[in-house]
């Protein structure tokens, strides 16, 4: 063990080793995660977040600036960089390490994931992502007088209001939403900017990403009890609204709303929905010129039937290999493969694995590292 890290091998690591053969990429590592009671959650996220190359090169430089400074005072970002230092820098090409240091302190952190219940990979990706800014905030209170996205700055993270920000965090996974609201008296149009990390979708059966985005961006009538007051005419009115894309991250990470709350049954359904999540994705925004690209390099995919139960894994390209992430275990599959985790074509299926959380790069720029 290796400050709180234990270091195996295993008949996995090998037969991916061997399955990789002369395709094993320069530098890279392929290690499984891990499971301290329920923590699958918590290991298909991170294998997320550290194939995302972007993301993992910054928390690299982060933890080596961090270290030739000296001790630092330990926090989620510190135990996360030095995790990802350690899976970056073995030795061996494949293996297992447990992150052990870096759960005991988001338990610490946070009571929601303190016990040892099944919890949801959205909220604790979310959780994270936010305890990063905040972090890097603190250290960098230069960054929170930058405006990075050129946008207005009373936008909110996940519905936390957030100053104009530029840390790395933000560069990477941060876009831009406007919410339009048009009176149907005066045509008076009130736009209200807001930022975010990730976007939770609605979905419906047999459907695809493209047309939950277009439901996302649909316009909504609002009249009788849920009429806009408007300013121009100093009274509530009849009005249109949508939701548009100003400005896609550098990272887009899409949440499918897969659990749905039933008053019939007080309690919340899982729903099996198939949705097909393409490998190559075009997203309209009104900011970008023409489409935003992007490419699919990753999918937390839930296992089983329902919310308060059932198992994580993820699927993760790297240098153009599909691999398959189960805690501890790690293979390769085939591209194909990826059509599994759709979902459901009906109601009632054997198949409860389903793409739960996406995660997609731009391909503009120099941003094709994937």
């Amino acid at each position: 063990m290796v400050d709180g890290v234990t270091l195996t091998m295993g008949v996995a690591g090998s037969k991916l080793e061997k399955a990789l053969g002369d395709h094993f990429p320069e530098g890279e590592r392929y290690f499984g995660l891990e499971n301290f009671g329920n923590t699958c959650y918590c290991n298909s996220v991170l294998q997320a977040l550290y194939f995302c190359v972007p993301f993992r090169e910054q928390l690299l430089e982060y933890y080596s600036n961090n270290k030739s400074q000296g001790e630092a005072e330990e926090n989620l970002l510190t135990c996360l960089a030095e995790l990802f230092s350690q899976i970056n820098s073995q030795k061996k090409k494949t293996g297992v390490i447990a992150p052990k240091r870096f759960v005991q302190r988001l338990r610490k952190e946070n009571d929601v994931f303190r016990g040892y219940m099944h919890q949801d990979a959205h909220e604790f990706l979310n959780f994270l992502l936010n305890q990063l800014v905040d972090i890097l905030e603190k250290e960098c209170p230069k960054a929170t007088t930058e405006n990075v996205l050129n946008g207005p700055g009373n936008g909110h993270v996940n519905g936390v209001k957030q100053e104009p920000a530029a840390t790395w965090i933000h560069k990477n996974f941060q876009g831009i939403l406007t919410n339009e609201t048009r009176c149907l008296r005066c045509e008076t149009v009130t736009a209200r900017d807001e930022t975010f990390l990730d976007l939770s979708l609605d979905i419906e059966q047999n459907s695809s990403i493209t047309s939950c985005l277009k439901n996302f961006s649909s316009t909504e009538t609002l009249n009788a009890e849920d009429k806009f007051f408007c300013d121009k005419c100093c009274s509530l009115q009849e009005a249109q609204k949508r939701m548009k894309i100003k400005k896609s991250p550098r990272i887009l990470v899409i949440h499918l709303k897969r659990f749905k709350y039933m008053e019939q049954l007080n309690r919340h359904k899982k729903l099996s929905y198939r949705v097909v999540f393409p490998l190559e994705l075009k997203l309209s925004t009104t900011l970008d010129a023409g489409d935003s690209a992007y490419s699919l390099f990753s999918v937390v995919v839930h296992v089983g039937t329902g919310p308060n139960h059932g198992h994580y894994v993820s699927l993760v390209k790297s240098h153009n290999h599909w691999l398959f992430f189960d805690d501890e275990n790690a293979e390769m599959i085939d591209e194909s493969a990826i059509q599994t985790f759709f979902g459901s074509a009906q109601e009632y299926s054997s198949n409860t694995d389903h793409g739960y959380i996406l995660f997609y790069e731009s391909l503009s720029g120099d941003n094709k590292s994937l």
